[in-house]
């Protein structure tokens, strides 16, 4: 039997870099065009408050309005952090904020796990109850949530406040946690069971390291809700001592007026913890969903 004659193999030519037709280079021009204006447009008022801290007084309350101001000053800041009640104000957001979004993100997490990983009667209509309840609107059961806790003794409470906010996103982060559990191969949560873990070291070993992205975004929402909501903060919190961040800006608004300088340099400090908090999670929310699971 004669042995077959090598095959002669050609290189491979070189694969040629991709050109984009005319066309689609426009088409992308002016998506990218689209893109920066609607993101300049969406970046302005953000601007424009940090610009106004940063101006005085007097030139806040000109007619002559420019984009940066002739002269920067920080005395405004130095106001609004002399202004009454202002450390109490920052320990209830605190106390308020940080309680309702690790609060929500437990029950969130298991009420996710359970919707996602079992099957029970009703589980869809829990689902769907829950997508519903996201479309009213606030202002709807400010009346039924205020007769309530008044009832319970939950009125001027730091826990009524909290309840009050832990509820309205936990319908959200159930949603979208349960869609990253779904997403997590159970074949992972059942090995770990073969080896020798139980169903809760499984989750805790496998499954959760696995929902940072989802807890992440969950937990920007749940905080951006706590932190920057008014009306019911304003509406079951009747203490001055008790009052959060966005209803203590109140007291800048006087009968003499309102001190624009001070308000806006107040505006600014609210907003930087929620700032913070987003660049010191942004790598958990970009991560892969099972990146690292499995090794080849």
């Amino acid at each position: 039997m004669s042995a077959s004659a090598p095959v002669s193999r050609t290189p491979a030519a070189p694969s040629e870099p991709r050109v984009l037709r005319p066309d689609r280079k426009k088409s992308r021009f002016g998506y990218n065009v689209i893109g920066l204006a609607v993101a300049a447009v969406m970046a302005f008022p953000v601007y424009w408050l940090i610009v106004s801290a940063l101006r005085p007084n007097h030139e806040i309350r000109s007619y002559d309005q420019t984009l940066w101001p002739s002269s920067i000053t920080f005395d405004n800041f130095a106001r609004a952090a002399k202004q009454a009640n202002f450390g109490t104000a920052i320990q209830s957001s605190l106390i308020v904020s940080i309680t309702a979004v690790l609060g929500g993100m437990i029950i969130a997490t298991f009420a996710a796990l359970a919707i996602g990983r079992f099957r029970f009667f009703g589980r869809k209509s829990l689902l769907l109850v829950l997508i519903l309840v996201q479309m009213l609107p606030p202002t709807a059961m400010l009346i039924p949530i205020y007769a309530q806790l008044n009832s319970m003794g939950g009125l001027n409470e730091y826990w009524g406040l909290i309840v009050v906010y832990l509820v309205s996103t936990l319908p959200f982060a159930v949603v979208m946690i349960r869609g990253f559990v779904v997403n997590i191969p159970v074949e992972l949560e059942e090995s770990a069971m073969v080896d020798g873990c139980t169903r809760m070291g499984a989750f805790r070993r496998v499954v959760f390291p696995l929902l940072a992205p989802g807890l992440a975004a969950a937990s920007i929402f749940a905080l951006v809700n706590a932190w920057n909501e008014y009306l019911f903060a304003y509406i079951l919190m009747n203490d001055n001592d008790k009052y959060t961040l966005n209803v203590w800006l109140m007291t800048f608004t006087t009968e003499r007026g309102t001190d624009y300088g001070a308000l806006m340099a107040a505006s600014t400090m609210i907003a930087l913890p929620v700032v913070i908090f987003f660049m010191i999670i942004q790598k958990k929310m970009a991560t892969g969903l099972t990146s690292g699971a499995v090794k080849g």
